[in-house]
């Protein structure tokens, strides 16, 4: 597969190593966040705050990343990024030690940041291969998640008991060496900003953002991610509520990681075969049965089982509305709608994030469960409207 990607296939694998990466260093987080959260917190209702801070790291620092990368390159951003990584894992495994519920809140926040830069890869891959071969480049990257669901999921069981008396430290101290090797592997990506003629040309973002496939793109992209995170910062949580060992808990969450990426080594291929409206609405379908089967019962095995359903259905959601984006924007206007496509995505997702800490213990797992369809409907919905509409030529990127 790596022939048809010419001379952007090394490129390609540095940012597919960095993607498992900066995944493992956020499974570690979505694993132990709520969990964390449940015990310093100073409420039960905002156990899973921490997770909901680490999405509003990602909303928040999408546009400014944009910029950075616009006018400095993206190997600006990409070193940044790692920086904040780093960074969090510190002040998690600090704040676990002090016991304070702010400072947690705070590495979560710097954690969401180094996600949000991980999520431009797709797109940066995308972006150095010819256009026929654009929607494989961004499943491959993308693929280097299932390496982060598996690397992710044993650091944190691995060492979550490394530092006597405060479980978990050693794990946010392993998150910061994941981010620290993701820039090394970065310092071969990217290169210089913008030109200045680029800059500032193009439509506006306001332009850009009202064609129908781009909002079409957006709101499929930001309900899919929504409901991936809403099921699964809340089913750890739900596990040990309902009497499951923390090693059943962290074991979902790596299998859900491996799932939301495995089916990046097909679903490129698919996109191009069938096209992505059909792949985005068949991870809205799959993103239902994960709720289904979540509603059918409490055990370990129905959790486990939901959790990678809810992960495939991401991934398929995810990738098609991502691709579809890619056919809504010209080289000069690509920052600026990435950027915006990224931070109404991670905003959406942010929303629901806080709400289904309070939702899981006020309500409980199956309340969760049920609240999934009815954004589910909206987001196919759209699509089934757009599908009216003939397919856009593609802009080449």
């Amino acid at each position: 597969m790596m022939s048809i990607f010419g001379d952007g296939r090394t490129v390609i694998w540095r940012l597919t190593v960095a993607q498992a990466l900066v995944g493992a260093h956020s499974t570690t987080i979505f694993a132990t966040g709520a969990v964390l959260g449940a015990k310093l917190a100073p409420q039960p209702a905002l156990a899973t705050l921490p997770v909901s801070v680490m999405m509003a790291g990602m909303a928040g620092s999408t546009l400014p990343a944009g910029v950075l990368a616009e006018r400095f390159g993206r190997r600006a951003a990409f070193m940044v990024g790692a920086m904040l990584g780093i960074l969090s894992g510190l002040l998690g495994a600090y704040a676990i030690m002090v016991q304070s519920f702010a400072l947690f809140c705070m590495a979560t926040l710097l954690a969401g940041a180094f996600a949000a830069i991980g999520m431009t890869f797709r797109f940066v891959a995308a972006e150095c291969v010819p256009a026929n071969a654009k929607p494989r480049a961004l499943a491959t990257v993308l693929a280097g998640g299932v390496a982060s669901g598996l690397l992710g999921g044993e650091l944190a069981t691995a060492t979550m008991n490394a530092v006597p008396a405060h479980q978990f430290a050693g794990s946010y101290l392993a998150a910061s060496a994941t981010a620290l090797a993701a820039g090394v592997m970065l310092l071969g990506v990217g290169g210089k900003g913008a030109a200045s003629t680029e800059r500032g040309q193009g439509r506006t973002i306001t332009q850009i953002m009202g064609q129908p496939l781009f909002l079409v793109a957006v709101t499929t992209g930001a309900i899919i991610y929504l409901l991936m995170n809403f099921l699964m910062t809340s089913a750890p949580l739900a596990m040990r509520m309902h009497g499951l060992a923390q090693h059943h808990a962290n074991t979902a969450v790596q299998w859900h990681v491996v799932a939301m990426f495995a089916p990046s080594f097909v679903v490129g291929w698919l996109i191009s075969r069938f096209g992505a409206r059909w792949i985005t609405a068949s991870g809205l379908v799959i993103t239902g049965l994960a709720a289904i089967i979540g509603l059918a019962g409490e055990t370990h095995m129905h959790f486990l089982l939901c959790l990678i359903v809810l992960g495939i259905g991401w991934n398929f959601g995810f990738a098609g509305s991502s691709s579809m984006i890619l056919d809504t924007h010209r080289p000069e206007e690509r920052a600026r709608a990435q950027s915006a496509n990224d931070f109404i995505v991670f905003g959406t997702v942010m929303i629901g994030s806080f709400l289904s800490g309070g939702v899981l213990t006020t309500y409980g797992w199956y309340v969760v469960c049920w609240l999934t369809f009815p954004p589910l409907v909206i987001a196919l919905a759209a699509l089934a409207l757009f599908q009216q509409a003939p397919a856009p030529q593609r802009v080449r990127v």
